[in-house]
Order: structure tokens, then sequence, then C-alpha cells
């Protein structure tokens, strides 16, 4: 039986010898090499943090001491000590292990914590809550990757965590220079400068704060014996524990690009991705179009948050680096700095996930919009993400941004489309515009029928019964949708705004002439794309049901995009069952006529019985 078959919880640690504490760490390498190679994941930073996390829970009574991880993708081994080993076969698909950590798995999980630059202030809180509360048995920890620590928020919390020096609270930094991509700036140069042992106080000191380290984070003694002495100081202290991002794995070690930092299900023995490539995603095809642009245009900047290759900007890094701006895990700051390059004559393109957007809502609100800036945010993973659960799905974008004024927001379809409004949103001068498509695959282009003022028809079948206005990547839905409900024997007509706010005023004469208006998007139908077009055609006044179709408003659990979009009613079938249910209640009544407003040639081919087939 091996060492990692006998530890089910961090008390069996303790009872280890050294040489033991060290089999162990090589046999939990060889655990998630072979486990996270089989699932996806995020192997890397796993990898660096195997010896740490051992020290961790030896020295530390995890859950009466408080552990926690920025980013919690570096959580892996911490469930592995912690009894979910057995786990690992499911990990980040549905009804299995999170990729993060979630307190409903375990009480050694505290928060999720997947987005970066938190930890230090939950910490802070939790060390307030026990003085407050007059518990003085237990620690907290805080174990935050250098890469975090280029989020402001974590400076926020250093400056209060510093004012409180009677609180027991260790912040265990883990230095492997990296969060995806190498870490830059002043305190990257600051902790290199730590690791070459510069004399005199450091920063930490300075700010007040105890300094423990450098310290070698893969020597599990060494890491113990500091721990302990951080431990026994019960006072505010920072580790530096210094780590190498994808040890004990050649494919994670020598790749320069992020060490593995989240890969793909593949042969651990060769390295190559499982499975075929299923065509080209939308984020490769932003890559390749946002070159063209500054080819054409020299005034065009990119920036991104730490992010370059995730967000499809290698290309450009590649082609033109001096026009690719990283800021590291800042959000904030990278939103503000494009409104400043706006004005000094760049067009700034910032490339963002969806769901990180959320933490740069003021500065796009306020710093940019306010002030009518032209600056075009690109958000990649929009929608239903999936694997890497409730924090990672952007499904809130498109709710919270339309409520900013002057702010254009387009949705594309497919690949061309992405291409086409790619290209009208840099050309834009007015103000802000936004791109938001999802994770994955562009599929096949689906052509447009006919257009009329700026909106794409898909499909126009039979009577004019349905008018289902699609959103994004879900027109495959929308086409089986009319092909589902045709079959019923209602007519339908699919149309793509393209760009989804402001609404198109050609939607409300389009709606008048059909019995029924249904939207159907992968964001949240609180305040989404269905709530904004209701509200347009009750201006108008247009009084045809609207039937919204899109996320619940709750989070979502972890699994295929698949499986979520079905757990939230998003398929073709569910869908097409509510339409007929629907029209069925409103047999018997009038068939809208339309008052005017609708040009010749659209009114004509509304009336049409059949153009373009549903696909």
């Amino acid at each position: 039986m091996s060492l990692l078959e006998t530890v089910h919880s961090p008390a069996g640690l303790r009872e280890l010898d050294p040489a033991q504490l060290d089999e162990l760490a090589a046999e939990i390498r060889a655990f998630l090499i072979d486990r996270v190679s089989g699932s996806g994941g995020h192997l890397g930073p796993n990898l660096g943090v195997v010896e740490l996390t051992i020290a961790l829970h030896s020295v530390f009574d995890s859950p009466k001491d408080r552990l926690l991880w920025d980013t919690g993708h570096q959580s892996y081994v911490h469930k592995i000590l912690t009894g979910r080993a057995g786990g690992f076969d499911r990990l980040r698909k549905g009804d299995g292990l999170s990729g993060y950590p979630s307190a409903a798995e375990s009480e050694h999980d505290l928060v999720e914590n997947s987005h970066a630059s938190t930890a230090l202030s939950y910490a802070d809180g939790l060390a307030r809550a026990d003085a407050h509360r007059g518990v003085t048995d237990r620690a907290t920890v805080a174990v935050i990757g250098d890469g975090a620590m280029t989020g402001g928020m974590a400076w926020e919390a250093l400056n209060n965590i510093s004012g409180g020096p009677d609180r027991p609270l260790v912040v265990v930094l883990n230095d492997n220079g990296r969060s995806y991509a190498p870490t830059r700036g002043g305190f990257a140069d600051h902790l290199g400068e730590l690791r070459a042992g510069k004399p005199g106080p450091g920063l930490f000191e300075q700010l007040g704060l105890a300094y423990l380290g450098p310290v070698d984070g893969h020597d599990t003694a060494a890491l113990q014996r500091v721990l302990r002495d951080a431990r026994e100081l019960r006072r505010p202290v920072v580790v530096h524990v210094v780590t190498e991002k994808g040890r004990g794995f050649a494919h994670t070690e020598n790749n320069e690009l992020d060490k593995g930092h989240a890969i793909r299900p593949m042969d651990p023995v060769t390295g190559r991705a499982l499975g075929q490539s299923s065509g080209p995603s939308f984020t490769s095809v932003f890559g390749r179009e946002i070159v063209r642009i500054a080819e054409e245009r020299p005034e065009v900047v990119a920036i991104t948050a730490a992010m370059l290759e995730p967000t499809g900007l290698l290309p450009m890094q590649k082609s033109f680096p001096e026009r690719v701006v990283d800021v590291g895990i800042a959000e904030q700051h990278a939103v503000t700095m494009a409104a400043g390059l706006s004005i000094g004559g760049v067009h700034p393109v910032v490339a963002i996930y969806s769901t990180f957007v959320n933490r740069a809502f003021d500065q796009l609100l306020m710093d940019v919009a306010l002030h009518r800036r032209a600056v075009t945010f690109v958000l990649d993973r929009s929608g239903v993400t999936g694997d890497d659960g409730p924090s990672h799905n952007g499904m809130w974008d498109m709710s919270i941004l339309q409520v900013v004024p002057g702010l254009r927001i387009a949705a594309p379809r497919d690949g061309t489309r992405l291409a086409e409004l790619l290209e009208e949103a840099v050309s834009w001068e007015e103000g802000p515009t936004l791109v938001r498509f999802p994770k994955g695959p562009t599929g096949e282009d689906l052509p447009t029928r006919a257009t009329f003022s700026g909106i794409d028809v898909l499909h126009r079948a039979g009577p004019l019964d349905v008018l289902i206005v699609s959103v994004g990547a879900l027109a495959p839905m929308a086409l089986r949708v009319a092909e589902l409900v045709w079959a019923q024997g209602l007519g339908a007509t699919v149309v793509d705004p393209r760009w989804v706010t402001p609404v198109n005023p050609a939607l409300a004469d389009m709606a008048r002439r059909h019995r029924l208006v249904v939207t159907i998007e992968d964001n949240s139908r609180t305040g989404g794309v269905g709530s904004t077009i209701a509200q347009f055609l009750r201006d108008r006044g247009v009084h045809v049901p609207l039937r919204e179709f899109g996320i619940p408003r709750r989070f979502l659990d972890h699994g295929s995009r698949a499986d979520v979009l079905s757990d939230c009613g998003l398929t073709a079938q569910s869908v097409s069952r509510a339409v007929v249910e629907e029209i069925s209640g409103t047999e018997g009544t009038d068939r809208p006529v339309a008052p005017g407003g609708l040009h010749d040639e659209m009114a004509r081919l509304m009336e049409q019985g059949n153009w373009g087939d549903a696909r």
C-alpha cells in the first residue's frame, strides 16, 4: 500500500517522518500527473505547491486553523490531503470535485476564491472576527501567489493587516515568478531582490509586517521550521516561499508559455492533447483578426490582465510586442489606463474574461463611458463556461453592462460575424464598444438569408407565429427551435441583431407582425437582452407577448457546457416545447397587424411562407 493511500486527513501527516513526507510528495506528484492529465485542469500550479501544502497541513491544524488559497486553483494537493483523492476521477465534471475550494465538499474549505487577490481580505476579516470574539487559540493562514499580488486588492488588505499587530495572521507568499506568464513590474523586481538576499529591510517590513524567508518551497523540513516560527510570532507575518511552477513533470517544466497552468486532457507520456480539434475557437479567430486590425490601424493597442495567451493576444504580442500591455491581475487599472490611452489618441482593445470585467465595472462606467472614450472591450468566456464552476461563468456581462450609457454591445454568432463585429467595434469612435463570445469552437458559419436595418434574418418559414431573437453563439439552437416548432405546424422567423445594445428599432416592426417574440441568450434572464427588448417593445407600444430564455438567477454548478445549459433549460427541445405551449394559449386571438413602419420589402418577405431552411 502506498503512503498516499494511508493519508486520509491532515492528522495522518504528523505520523510520518521526514523521509516518508518526501516519499509522499513524490506519490502526490505522480497522482496529480496521472489524474489531471486525464481530466484537464490546473496541473502546473499544483505541482509547484506539493511540499508547501504538506508542510502547511503538518504544522497547522485544519480546519481549526483556517487555510485560504489565492487563487483557489492551487488547492488540489490540499484536497488530496483532506480526504478527497478518490474524487479526482471526476475532477471538474458534473457531481464531481470542483477545481477550486468548495465549502460544500469539505469543512477544510472556507471560500471558493477563484478570483485573484482576495484571500488577504478574507484573512483580515477572519482574524478580526477572532479578536472580536476573544478567540486566541488558532491562526489564519492565507497562501497567495506573487501573481495575485499584482492585484490592488491585495495591497489594500496588507495596508489594513499591518495596522493590527496583535492579530495572528500568516501570509504565505508563494513566489514562483508567474501568474499565467512571468510576473512583471516593480513588485516582481523587489521579490527578485529578496530572493537574491539584498540587505536591509524589505517592503513588507517597511509596512510593519514581520518577514521570514525566502525559503525553498520544495524543502519540506525547511518549510515546517519557518511555518512553526511564523505561528509562534502570534502577529501578522509574511513567509516568503520560493517554488517552481510545474515542478516534476517534463511537459510542464519545459512549457515556457505558462508551465502547464491549465491543461486540456493529454497523454502524460507524449504530452499531446487528447481528442481531436473541433475547428477554430472564438479566441483564435479574435487573435487572428486583432493582428490584421493592428496591421491596418497603428493607433490600436491591446491590453490584457495577466492572460495574454488565454485571451488570444499572443499572436499580436509576437507581431507587435510594443503594442501589447500586460498589467498583471489588475483589471481596474487596465480599464482606467485604457481610458487614458484613448484620451491620448490611442484606441485600446481590452481583452479580458467576461467574469473578470465584473471587477472593473466602476472604471468602465465612470472612467470610460462617462467620458465617451473610444475603448473596445473583448470579453472571452462569455456565457456558460462549465467546468471551472460558478465563478467563471460569464453569465452577468450583458445584465451588468447594458445599464452603461453609450456602450454598444455585440454578440457574434460565428467566426465570420466575430471578424465583422470586431472591425465595426474598433472603427466606432463615439464611445465604448464591447464584443462578447463564449469559450470553445465557432462552429460552422450560419448564413444570413436577408438583412434589414442591420438585423440578420437567419430563417423564415410558414405563418408569422414566432419571432425568435437569437443572441450570439446560441444561434444554432434558435434555428433548431424553429425547425421543431415548424414540425408542430408553427411558422418562425429567426433573427440575429448582431449589436444587442442599443436595441435596433427594426425589432419593433418585426415583433408587431408575429404572435409571440422569443429571446434566447446565454446570459442571466434578469436584466439580460430579453428583458431589455421587452422594455423596448413596451416603450414602442408593441404588446405582443414575449418569452425570455436565458440563465436563471442562481450560481451554476460545474460541469460540461452542454450539461449546464441543459440544466438551465437552454436546449432546443425545452425552448420549443415552451413556445408551442405559449402559442397554444393564444389560440383564437387575432394575428397582430403591423400599423406601419415596416418597409415594403421586409413586409413582403415576412408574409412569404418559406425561405431559408432551418438548420
